[in-house]
């Protein structure tokens, strides 16, 4: 039986980055969904977060998962889920990309405390400014 631990952060946005999740009731309601869906399908989401127009997840992939199956699998169903119960006006989406990055153990607590503090976060700082900081971090390049 293998053992692994392998935390990646993963930030995904709301289609064109609307601000679909325009209340603190309907993210918890969302995170709460997408944690419980998690569990369901042996994710191992450590901490879910987010804001109006984004996501914020801490997860360790088991030896069978891959970050693009995970990811697709945490979307996929919550969109679902929120437009079944009819929680936004629209027709809600998660945009297509994302942002993976593997989480050293030794900051793990960082991160976590990061993605627990979106609310306040996103009261300085746009999600758009967040991005652009992700780019040049960890060395993305855009084409």
């Amino acid at each position: 039986m293998p053992f692994t631990k392998v935390y990646i952060h993963c930030v995904w946005s709301t289609k064109n980055r609307f601000p679909f999740l325009n209340s603190i009731d309907l993210r918890q309601k969302v995170w709460y969904h997408i944690k419980e869906n998690a569990l369901k399908k042996e994710i191992y989401l450590d901490y879910i977060s987010g804001y109006s127009d984004h996501c914020h997840c801490l997860i360790s992939l088991r030896n069978n998962q891959t970050i693009q199956k995970t990811i697709q699998l945490l979307k996929g169903e919550s969109s679902y889920w929120i437009n079944k119960n009819q929680l936004t006006n629209k027709k809600f989406e998660w945009q297509d990309e994302y942002f993976a990055v593997s989480v050293s153990e030794s900051i793990v607590d960082k991160v976590r405390d990061y993605i627990k503090n979106q609310e306040e976060h996103h009261k300085k700082k746009t999600f758009q400014e967040e991005y652009n900081e992700f780019i040049t971090k960890f060395g993305f390049k855009i084409y």
